[in-house]
């Protein structure tokens, strides 16, 4: 029998010469022609898009970089990275709360979830904005003792502050889930090694857990945060001067209705396409270690802190 053939087994048990030189694998015709229709059609619908004229490209070219657009995005992505921010923090704060031993922290962690998680993002942005009508005055007193001090209402919470405060601790409900599955991803054991090395309980969490549960924050965060850009938008209802109400201002005024839509649509289209390849970055950055075992990566990870530790 020669190099290229190779013996196999037939379905009677007898043995069947292959010829494996030979073999091919057959040419992908089904593969390629949907390949080809859906590429079709997508050149298609392009093309009808680009010569609608009721799009008004023109006019999505002229007001692109409006001074009223951009300073609408501006505020878009401040709100975007602030309210992330306090978001993360407060969730973390969550997260550890909800994983204690103890039932008061566990039950007012939970309580906040619940009712953050449970209420539309719309209706605790128009209930901020509108705190004056529920407390004409917001102090700091001793509980059924004397007010220490008084600030009227609307002047602390403007539009701004009613928007921050609602995009922040909506978002911190979510993180709070996302940062507990992922501190939960990781084996009980490493807490308790590091606790054997003489580590405190926070030390040990912000050493050793957290780093290695990264690997399934980083994900569901990044999802977070480009969900939170165009959440963004419903600030335009409590008259926040974001990307949606900027355009809105400027086709209430010329009516281009659609076209300065669509500049709104670009815009964020084009953000959350940098948010998706920087997680994907990100995303690559927390699982290199991934290529090793699981508990090769684990005792890796842990031992810098470990070994720091033990030299103190």
């Amino acid at each position: 029998m020669s190099e290229a053939t190779t013996l196999s087994a037939s379905p009677s048990g007898d043995a069947v010469d292959r010829d494996v030189a030979n073999a091919h694998t057959p040419f992908p015709v089904g593969r390629l022609a949907l390949w080809l229709i859906v590429i079709l059609i997508a050149l298609d619908f392009a093309w009808i898009v680009a010569n609608n004229e009721n799009f008004g490209w023109p006019v999505v070219a002229q007001y692109f970089f409006d001074p009223t657009v951009m300073q609408g995005l501006t505020v878009s992505l401040g709100l975007t990275v602030v309210a992330m921010a306090i978001g993360v923090a407060i969730g973390l704060i969550l997260a550890i709360a909800r994983l204690s031993g103890d039932g008061l922290a566990k039950s007012l962690a939970g309580l906040y979830i619940w009712f953050f998680r449970g209420t539309p993002l719309l209706v605790q942005l128009i209930f901020w904005y509108n705190m004056s009508t529920l407390f004409p005055s917001l102090s700091i007193a001793i509980p059924f003792g004397p007010t220490l001090a008084s600030w009227d209402t609307n002047s602390v919470i403007t539009p701004m502050t009613a928007a921050i405060a609602g995009l922040a601790l909506n978002e911190a409900a979510y993180m709070a889930e996302i940062i507990r599955a992922g501190l939960l991803s990781v084996e009980r054991g490493q807490s308790e090694t590091a606790e054997a090395f003489g580590m405190t309980r926070l030390r040990a969490l912000w050493r050793i857990v957290i780093p290695q549960a990264m690997r399934a924050i980083v994900p569901p965060t990044g999802n977070q945060l480009i969900s939170m850009i165009k959440a963004t938008s419903l600030v335009s209802v409590i008259a926040m001067a974001d990307l949606l109400y900027s355009v809105q201002s400027i086709y209430n005024r010329t009516f281009e209705i659609v076209p300065m839509l669509m500049v709104a649509v670009i815009w964020y289209l084009l953000i959350t396409s940098v948010l998706n390849i920087g997680q994907s970055y990100i995303e690559r950055y927390y699982s290199r270690g991934d290529r090793r075992s699981g508990a090769g990566a684990v005792q890796a990870a842990a031992a810098p802190a470990l070994a720091e530790e033990a030299s103190h």
